[in-house]
């Protein structure tokens, strides 16, 4: 058990998760307290110890089934199905048994009939690279999942359909549907385990945890759950920025106080004494590509941002396609994000030809509406992947920018190396800005705006 816990937490670091030495012998002490055969205790007890952040449990659970899954297979042959006969009956008479043990609740009878079904459809092969999600699917497909689902409504409900009883029958039929997926999820799972070792098998399963995720290819619902998470990641990042403000480095020495205090230990400079420092909170102005390719990363900056706004003594953001507006007003303490965006995309007048980025022109437009926004307590962001469709740079624009900012900062969604690939002109803006980094997921971003909220000469030390 000890040499498997040890590769269970090297298999949660690597995913992302921070698991220190101190947790993992937390979960040691643990485990001879815990009843290991109810893997639903083991889980609960390795959660607790392991795991700090709720968003990381489903990574967590990942790694966990492949740990602490079914160990039903005896041998690597038996694992890939070369060891057990089929049972002698047909393909329908195995459905109806199945649909017999979900209705009646043995659980033994099931996981017999699943290691028959993953026997029967899975067509496991030892030595095929292929991740047991594909297996999964080809027995449930086999199974005819929606038509278990029909069969099992049709025993549980009424005519009518329309009662309470029967709304939680249809739930319960979901359910137990969700049920067999996972017991034949886990019978492929032991069975590659056995096969290739849980090493190899979690590292084929390991899923990105929510502050990883790729913001340029997320799917629907991962945005969903990232926007749902943002509002606390920003309140707690405003927090740790205000507070490192308030406790910075003392200010600069004190000479009269540190002579007069000197007076008590005989003229000896022993007690050096300091000024209070100077806190003061940095103005920052956002110039945001919202072009089509750009407008998911657009969204978050934009979302990040004007959530710590009260860390900044002033923020102001102007948007821009091929024609640049100010967009500040729209985005206020009590507004609605989604609104705003939607009031945004309707009212500012970001299109002024074809709806292609043009960053020379935004930067030149900048520059002759809205240059005294930008002041030496400016910290200047461009968010944007340099694209600029084969037009002028106007970088002369952005040098005029950037020579009156305190700092001035690119983030850059593309990968690096795709940086200077077709219209790409990254390499001609990059010498006029302090810094140009990729930024592609939500953790990149929340270290970027901590560290521009700092002031500059704090922020050369943290680099």
């Amino acid at each position: 058990m000890k040499d498997t816990l040890t590769a269970f937490v090297a298999e949660l670091r690597a995913a992302g998760i921070p698991v220190s030495m101190v947790e993992t012998l937390d979960a040691a002490e643990a485990l001879p307290h815990t009843d290991l055969s109810d893997r639903e205790h083991l889980r609960a007890t390795l959660g607790a110890t392991l795991v700090k952040n709720p968003r990381h449990y489903r990574a967590f659970d990942v790694a966990f089934d492949v740990f602490f899954g079914s160990r039903s297979p005896v041998s690597v042959d038996d694992a890939m199905g070369q060891a057990r006969p089929l049972a002698d009956r047909s393909d329908d008479a195995l459905r109806d048994a199945i649909l017999d043990a979900l209705e009646s609740g043995d659980a033994d009878m099931l996981r017999r009939l699943v290691q028959e079904s993953v026997d029967r459809f899975g067509g496991m092969q030892a030595g095929r690279p292929v991740g047991g999600r594909y297996y999964t699917y080809r027995v449930m497909r086999q199974l005819d999942a929606d038509d278990l689902l029909r069969r099992l409504l049709a025993a549980l409900t009424t005519l009518d359909g329309e009662s309470d009883s029967d709304r939680i029958a249809r739930a319960e039929a979901g359910a137990l549907v969700d049920r067999l997926r996972r017991h034949v999820d886990d019978e492929v799972t032991a069975r590659l385990v056995a096969e290739r070792g849980a090493e190899q098998v979690a590292a084929s399963r390991r899923v990105a945890l929510l502050e990883d995720i790729d913001l340029m290819h997320a799917t629907r619902d991962e945005i969903d759950e990232i926007e749902r998470v943002i509002g606390p990641l920003a309140r707690k990042l405003a927090t740790r920025l205000s507070h490192r403000r308030r406790h910075g480095r003392k200010g600069r020495l004190d000479v009269r106080r540190t002579i007069r205090r000197s007076l008590a230990h005989g003229g000896v400079l022993l007690e050096p004494q300091f000024k209070p420092p100077r806190t003061s909170k940095p103005e920052m102005v956002v110039l945001c590509d919202v072009s089509g390719s750009m407008a998911t990363f657009a969204r978050f900056t934009l979302q990040l941002t004007y959530a710590i706004a009260t860390e900044f003594s002033k923020v102001r953001t102007f948007a821009f396609i091929d024609g640049l507006d100010e967009i500040t007003g729209f985005f206020g303490p009590e507004t609605d994000f989604s609104d705003a965006v939607l009031r945004m995309t309707s009212e500012a007048d970001l299109v002024r030809r074809d709806g292609h980025s043009d960053y020379g022109r935004s930067f030149e437009e900048m520059v002759s509406r809205h240059l005294d926004a930008v002041t030496p307590r400016t910290t200047l962001v461009i968010t944007g992947d340099a694209r600029n469709n084969y037009r002028p740079t106007g970088a002369q624009h952005l040098q005029t920018l950037a020579n009156r900012a305190r700092a001035t900062f690119w983030l850059n969604p593309e990968p690096e190396r795709f940086w200077d690939t077709g219209d790409s002109v990254m390499s001609v803006y990059e010498p006029m800005c302090d810094a140009v980094d990729q930024v592609r997921t939500l953790r990149q971003l929340e270290a970027f705006v901590e560290s521009a909220a700092l002031p500059a000469s704090r922020r050369r030390m943290a680099g």
